[in-house]
């Protein structure tokens, strides 16, 4: 049987090696016997049922038998082949039960061979362990015997000359308490006495012992006053005062009295540490020019001011902070002097204090006054009130570190300062002077950000200004004769439109450098060797609420509120906002929407690893409000320029007299200057937008104005006015084509496209020439000119609209407008103006 066992066992894997199938085999056994956890059987309800077939009571001719009266026959070969998948089971389950006792019995059989081998040389070691001990306690017994007739005179002669030694030293006590005291063996002397203090208390009676009692008292007080002078004196070292206290304690002085003095006097010490700070604080002015650095755009921006009293903190100040570093020592050292003065000698008082009071045994009359309670109330007042005036130090010297050029020297002070705060924490649980300075830093850091969003609100508002210079640079050597262009800059030249797009690159690019530079300097209070950085507030609200929101977040609403305030400026010409400028921001917030955000925002979540525990403002929030800002920018961008032509056209129809003008030989010079406004704004628009989608153009766009003017629609509109009742049907006519006609909107919202910006100007600019040409009277040939203005502009400005109907529409209100107004409509022939409109 062993043999079948052993043969048949590796083929079959070791149960040892599968732990889940170990148990379930072990669940199973347990099952099987009734057992529970503790391996105590389990009183279970005993099945009745003859169908339960893990019942005792299981019969198989009734389970059959139901089987087939309630199972069809898919059932019953599904039930045959679980039945198979079961038995299979039990037989691999039993097989390997058996294997792993088989191991076991083995395991059992070769453990307690060796311990009948362990138990037989454990056996040899105890009889040579008893035999031994007998001997032992033979030559003990013998020892006893031998001198037990000595021992009584040997312990009584030990007595008596440790008596006379007592003695002795009691009639010598005066004299060496004398020479001590001389030798100012302060201790010793101390030692001494308390030593004898009790017998000679106890033996007081005796008049020998009175007088060396009264001797030591007369000692030992002046000792005390030689004491008490020492410790009021102040002059001697920290040890030297631990050692003075502990002699007072033990000549029973007042404890309470002891630590005022002893808090005094360090007292005293500490605060000449504060008033040092307190001189740094308060450091000479210089005077004179002073030139500096701007921390974030370089040598490039050198400045040279006088500082004078009363001065405003400007972009050029001495007083701004983010321009001129400040004037006193390093904020790195005045900590390290703060912590190397004032909180390592507050450590050493508080250790020494409480080695005194606090930590030494109370024995006798000591124990029962409750010193060590009384002296950590009054350690605790003494700390908490030194280290609010060093915490009022080291604020307003971090309220003064106002440079964000450099933030690895406040970090590394401020990391400095609570390491070593730390030491308090540990000398002095319960205190609540390191909390006090982990929210010095944590204020610190908040400050912080607020001024790095305060510098990035200023860089970028530097930039704009930068880039209205860049965009009024042309304007100096390019105005033309008139009075210089009126398109606010690109329209001066080909350098200042070819410019847009480098402007926008240089732009963005430099926001995003200082982001990324801001974001690198704040990380620096989260690294992982700043001790603080692993506080909660610097995990969680530092990160979220702090960086991503107070920073990064209020940026960008800044730069998108900032841009939206360039569209409330009053007054028809957009008051001193250069066009090209609003052009430029629409599309710098419209990047933001569609890329900017989002990458800024994942940088800083993976750079800070923001967990947002709390409500954060959403991606999709950010990037509809710089979208809003875009499209408000390009619809005041769309206003201006069209006011700008719209006020050339407004101009040329006021000033003129169109009764008695002249026959047209030529198109007006006005008609010819809104066409090139008009391409200088398309190119200047197409630097920054795409094209945008037009409908499909005619073949004879350009000669449209010919079909529409010399229709048999404007034949009827005009041939009637010589008849009487040509008013009534000319009226009638032009009312029924507007009922049937698209209605235009003229200020609707533009696309982020060239195409729907040009269109919008276009639909203000012929706005409003219909609306001055309805104000006026014509004649004859103020007619005919209105015609060929109108058909110039035909042949250059559908190319720019998204549909060429609308301007033929607008263009073919404006002469039926005019003819209205005619005292004389005589319309001018088509080929003539043709003529003239291609000779102009």
């Amino acid at each position: 049987m062993d043999g079948d066992i052993n043969a048949s066992a590796p083929a079959t894997t070791p149960p040892d090696s599968d732990p889940a199938r170990k148990r379930r085999v072990h669940g199973m056994l347990k099952l099987y016997y009734g057992l529970n956890e503790e391996g105590k059987t389990v009183d279970q309800a005993e099945s009745m049922d003859p169908c339960d077939i893990n019942g005792p009571h299981f019969d198989p001719e009734v389970y059959l038998n139901k089987l087939r009266r309630e199972c069809s026959l898919g059932e019953l070969m599904d039930q045959e082949s679980c039945m198979v998948k079961q038995i299979r089971s039990l037989d691999s389950d039993m097989q390997t039960l058996v294997y792993e006792n088989y191991n076991k019995f083995i395991s059992a059989t070769d453990t307690i061979r060796k311990m009948k081998n362990d138990f037989k040389k454990m056996e040899d070691e105890m009889d040579c362990l008893s035999t031994n001990m007998a001997s032992i306690t033979d030559f003990s017994a013998r020892i006893s015997g031998t001198l037990q007739d000595q021992h009584a005179q040997i312990t009584k002669l030990s007595g008596v000359h440790t008596l006379l030694r007592k003695l002795q030293f009691l009639f010598e006590l005066p004299a060496r308490l004398n020479k001590c005291l001389e030798l100012q063996a302060y201790a010793q002397a101390v030692s001494s006495h308390r030593r004898a203090r009790c017998v000679l208390q106890q033996y007081r009676h005796m008049p020998s012992f009175r007088g060396i009692q009264d001797d030591c008292h007369a000692i030992m007080d002046k000792l005390a006053q030689e004491l008490r002078q020492k410790f009021r004196d102040g002059g001697s070292s920290a040890k030297d005062l631990s050692e003075c206290v502990e002699l007072l304690l033990q000549l029973d002085e007042p404890a309470e009295e002891l630590c005022d003095k002893f808090l005094s006097h360090a007292q005293s010490r500490l605060e000449a540490d504060l008033l040092g700070l307190e001189a740094e604080l308060r450091p000479p002015l210089s005077s004179g020019p002073t030139a500096v650095t701007d921390p974030y755009t370089g040598p490039a921006r050198r400045l040279s001011v006088e500082p004078t009293a009363g001065s405003p903190t400007g972009p050029t100040s001495l007083n701004n902070p983010f321009l001129f570093p400040s004037l006193r020592t390093d904020i790195l050292e005045f900590i390290d002097r703060g912590c190397n003065e004032f909180v390592s000698s507050l450590c050493l008082v508080i250790a020494s204090y409480q080695e005194l009071f606090v930590n030494r045994p109370q024995e006798g009359e000591l124990a029962s006054k409750n010193i060590p309670q009384m002296a950590i109330g009054k350690l605790h007042a003494f700390v908490d009130a030194l280290a609010t005036r060093y915490f009022s130090l080291v604020e307003r010297r971090i309220q003064e570190e106002k440079s964000v050029g450099d933030n690895s020297l406040l970090v590394r002070a401020l990391d400095r300062f609570h390491r070593r705060l730390q030491a308090v924490a540990k000398l002095l649980p319960g205190s609540a002077v390191p909390s006090q300075g982990t929210e010095i830093v944590v204020r610190a850091a908040r400050e912080r950000i607020k001024q790095y969003l305060a510098a990035l609100q200023s860089f970028y508002l530097n930039s704009l200004t930068d880039v209205r210079q860049a965009l009024a640079a042309p304007r100096l050597g390019g105005s033309s004769a008139g009075g210089g262009s009126h398109l606010g800059g690109p329209a001066t030249g080909k350098d200042a439109l070819a410019s847009l797009p480098e402007l926008l690159s240089t732009l963005s690019a430099s926001i995003l450098n200082q982001i990324k530079s801001v974001l690198a300097s704040v990380h620096l209070f989260t690294a992982k060797d700043i001790t603080f950085s692993n506080k909660p507030y610097f995990k969680g609200e530092f990160c979220s609420h702090g960086v991503r929101e107070s920073l990064v977040v209020n940026f960008i609403k800044f730069v998108c509120q900032s841009s939206r305030q360039f569209c409330e400026s009053a007054g028809d010409r957009g008051g001193s906002t250069p066009p090209a400028l609003l052009l430029l921001l629409s599309r710098l917030c419209l990047d933001y929407e569609t890329s900017s955000i989002t990458y800024i925002l994942t940088l800083t979540d993976e750079q800070f690893l923001v967990q947002h525990h709390s409500p954060v403002t959403a991606v999709t929030a950010l990037c509809g409000e710089a979208r809003e800002a875009a499209q408000k920018l390009l619809n005041h961008y769309v206003k201006v320029q069209g006011l700008i032509i719209s006020q050339m056209l407004r101009k040329s129809v006021e000033t003129r007299d169109w009764v008695n003008t002249i026959e047209p030989r030529n198109v007006r010079a006005v008609m010819k200057r809104v066409v090139e406004d008009t391409t200088s704004i398309d190119v200047q628009v197409g630097l920054l937008y795409e094209e945008g989608v037009r409908k499909a153009h005619s073949s004879d766009s350009s000669k449209r104005t010919f079909s529409v003017y010399s229709s048999s629609r404007q034949q009827t509109r005009y041939a009637p006015s010589y008849t009487p009742s040509a008013p009534m049907d000319t009226n009638l006519l032009s009312n029924i084509h507007k009922l049937f006609s698209e209605r235009v909107e003229i200020f609707s919202p533009v696309e982020f496209n060239k195409v729907s910006v040009l269109t919008g100007i276009i639909k203000i600019s012929l706005k409003t020439f219909l609306e001055c040409v309805r104000l006026r009277t014509f004649g004859r040939y103020g007619l005919q000119q209105i015609q060929v203005d109108c058909h110039y502009l035909q042949m250059y400005l559908w190319r720019f609209v998204s549909d060429e109907n609308l301007v033929h529409f607008l263009l073919d209100e404006i002469v039926g407008s005019t003819a209205h107004r005619c005292l004389d409509p005589a319309p001018m022939e088509q080929s003539v103006i043709e003529v003239i409109c291609e000779r102009g």
